[in-house]
């Protein structure tokens, strides 16, 4: 079960997320460059003071200033329904 969008800086920390929207430009080719697309699964690993956002998508780890997080849309991802799946 995904839930509402929500800007990625808002996110709590450990959570399970999909990627809903990311920006155009510029960075919406550097998160592509990285992985970051629509639909990839992704983990909030850590919030860092200033609103940095640590990632992790498989085994690599992303720190997302928090300008560009206010700009990717991502839902939280219900883990007891994915393992049903």
């Amino acid at each position: 079960m995904i839930t509402s969008p929500i800007p990625l800086h808002q996110v709590r920390k450990g959570s399970l997320l999909v990627v809903l929207e990311i920006p155009e430009g510029r960075s919406r080719s550097q998160l592509i460059r990285l992985g970051v697309v629509k639909g990839e699964f992704i983990r909030c690993l850590e919030r860092l003071p200033g609103g940095t956002v640590v990632i992790q998508k498989h085994r690599q780890e992303i720190a997302i200033g928090v300008t560009l997080a206010r700009t990717i849309l991502v839902a939280y991802v219900n883990t007891q329904e994915q393992a049903k799946a």
